[in-house]
């Protein structure tokens, strides 16, 4: 999640995605996308299993922030929001 092209980023794990990125918009939850106004789906990725996904997160929790942005801007070069895609 974030706020606008090479902005605050968030990274997060859900088995929901739809729902997460809905409570983000909305600001349905008191926290760090809240106060930073993150509400654009930039980025993610599907796992089939949980710990598989969990252990990407922290990975790339860990990285710098021009990695993130690249990692973003292979999939998605121009930040366009990609939630209504995941319908």
């Amino acid at each position: 999640m974030t706020n606008k092209p090479n902005g605050t980023l968030y990274v997060g794990v859900t088995g929901d995605l739809v729902r997460r990125v809905f409570e983000h918009k909305t600001e349905a939850l008191d926290g760090f996308t809240k106060k930073y106004k993150l509400k654009i789906l930039a980025y993610y990725e599907c796992y089939d299993y949980v710990d598989f996904a969990r252990q990407r997160e922290k990975n790339i929790k860990h990285w710098s922030k021009e990695w993130k942005i690249e990692l973003i801007e292979k999939m998605n070069p121009q930040w366009m929001d990609l939630y209504n895609d995941l319908f």
